[in-house]
């Protein structure tokens, strides 16, 4: 008890003197450069100096960058004098002064493998449905938020990447209707203290859905929609937002590791509203649609994971499932049989209760949707769930309670393997599934 006392003290004292208000956190990783995000409590000059582990002598330190009130007050640093495949140890300076954090941070740069040897074995962990109470501005009641430990769970596995699969945090009445309060949301959610070590040591990946991009069941009509796309892009560190910078449409993106590359899917930013009984029903968009076919044709990985924040593989058209959007639904569907694009799941959240879905093709491999949900926010019934017919469930794959994923890449060549595992809030191993490389060609 004395022990946590202190490091809770400690840890308070840390962030108060130094300006901090949450993180560093890490963002992508390539092989030359990488992305530190942190947020300060007000304005202040802060730069990053590092060194890979195999040579500690050899400092490199970032520019320095400023933190403002616009961007409430967050800031994105570049490290770009990194070797491929090292693992570097980095510090964080806030108006010149050096932060001793009581957590590890470091990252790895992505290592060039190919041509040289087999892809390298690595771990992504994901989850969804992050809700971090606040009770001055939370409904009445009790908290809808919870169990905040498994944060620290998930960064005692280790994982190379973690991954938020939307509904990172939750916007509430008094956040969505301006700017100050979606950033506050943001501010408030991210400085959670059992967050911290993940984000210090992890990279972190992330896409939206409707309680992050505005009110529940949200879509295109959300009139606050380009402050919170403002919003994601400062309290996150992706490697790019969509396909064009000038035009500022969605959040869409993708990055690869090893052998897998992961598409990460905006359901919101061009979804038709759910009681719209004209025109096109739409989920992704012309627009996106194009650029994730384009993509995964392109894409050489052994595995290619596409995340999205609603069910794609549940027969029963609930809530905002893609099922509520047939036809855009049986195009994707469609395109990755036409195309014959080997090595594809799904990975989606939103649901408040975790399952896999398989979906058996005559010709073809069969898909998977592994849904993981959630993280902290309150979860489903079980009983109720259970009565869902969706057609699609894998038996013993469904649970309700607080849980995290983890997708382990291992093996060598065309005995490459994806393991699904699925853990409590505690770290406890409640379900697993291998999925093998040629079960998916």
């Amino acid at each position: 008890m004395r022990f946590i006392l202190a490091f809770l003290l400690f840890s308070v004292s840390i962030f108060s003197q130094n300006n901090l208000q949450s993180g560093p956190m890490v963002g992508y990783c390539e092989m030359k450069e990488a992305m530190i995000w942190l947020q300060t409590e007000k304005p202040a000059s802060v730069f990053i100096e590092y060194y890979a582990l195999e040579n500690t002598k050899l400092v490199f330190q970032t520019s320095v960058y400023s933190t403002d009130k616009e961007n409430g007050f967050t800031c994105h640093l570049l490290l770009d004098k990194l070797q491929p495949g090292k693992k570097y140890k980095y510090s964080v300076f806030i108006d010149k002064k050096k932060l001793e954090l009581p957590y590890e941070t470091s990252f790895s740069s992505k290592k060039l493998w190919q041509w040289r040897e087999n892809a390298p074995d690595f771990t992504i962990a994901l989850g969804s449905c992050s809700y971090v109470s606040e009770e001055a501005l939370d409904r009445p009641g009790k908290p809808y938020g919870s169990n905040y430990s498994i944060f620290e769970s998930i960064a005692q596995k280790n994982p190379d990447i973690m991954l938020w699969g939307g509904d990172n945090i939750y916007l509430r009445e008094a956040d969505w209707d301006s700017q100050t309060g979606i950033y506050h949301r943001y501010s408030h959610s991210r400085k959670l203290k059992e967050m911290q070590p993940l984000l210090a040591k992890t990279q972190n990946f992330a896409i939206w859905d409707d309680h992050d991009f505005g009110p529940n069941d949200s879509d295109r009509s959300y009139y606050n929609k380009y402050v919170t796309q403002q919003a994601f892009k400062d309290f996150w560190a992706n490697k790019f937002y969509g396909t064009n910078p000038n035009q500022k449409e969605g959040v869409f993106s993708c990055f690869n590791w090893g052998d897998a590359e992961f598409f990460l899917l905006d359901n919101r930013f061009f979804k038709s509203p759910n009681d719209r009984s004209t025109g096109d029903k739409i989920m992704l968009g012309n627009e996106q649609m194009q650029w994730l076919i384009d993509a995964l044709v392109s894409s050489k990985a052994s595995f290619k994971i596409i995340i999205v924040g609603g069910q794609v593989l549940n027969t029963e058209a609930v809530f905002e499932n893609y099922e509520n959007y047939k036809t855009e639904k049986e195009q994707l569907l469609n395109e990755i049989t036409a195309n014959k694009i080997k090595g594809v799941t799904f990975i989606s959240g939103d649901r408040h209760f975790t399952e896999l879905s398989m979906l058996k093709r005559s010709n073809s491999y069969s898909l998977y949707d592994w849904t993981v949900s959630p993280l902290t926010s309150g979860h489903g019934n079980i009983e109720k769930v259970a009565k869902e017919e969706n057609k699609n469930r894998v038996e013993g794959s469904l649970f309700a309670q607080h849980v995290f994923g983890t997708l382990s890449f291992s093996g060598e060549k065309e005995m490459r393997q994806m393991k699904l595992t699925l853990f409590d809030k505690d770290g406890k191993e409640l379900w697993n599934k291998v999925i093998l490389k040629k079960e998916l060609e």
